[in-house]
C-alpha cells in the first residue's frame, strides 16, 4: 500500500490492487480513513473522522490532487 503523503498527521495511500478503480486516495488518521474520487474530487466513503477532519483531507486532497494523480498513473498506467 504505496503512501503517497504524510501531512498534519494525515497518510494518503493507495493500495496496489486498485487499478481497475476510477483514479482515488485513501486517507487515515488516527482510527479514522476515508476515501475520495480524485477527478472530480468527491468523498466516496469514510468513517470515524470528525467533521472538521473530514474538510481538511478533502481540502488537502484538492491541493495535493496533481500529484495524487500522478503516483496513480506511475503506478497503475493510464
Amino acid at each position: 500500500m504505496p503512501t503517497v503523503l504524510r501531512v498534519e498527521g494525515f497518510r494518503f495511500f493507495f493500495f496496489s490492487n486498485e487499478g481497475i478503480e476510477p483514479p482515488h486516495i485513501h486517507v487515515e488518521r488516527g482510527e479514522g480513513h476515508a476515501k475520495f474520487w480524485l477527478e472530480p474530487v468527491t468523498m466516496a466513503i469514510a468513517k470515524d473522522l470528525k467533521n472538521s477532519e473530514l474538510r481538511r483531507a478533502r481540502l488537502l486532497v484538492i491541493q495535493h490532487r496533481s500529484d495524487f494523480l500522478e503516483k496513480w498513473r506511475e503506478y497503475f498506467g493510464d
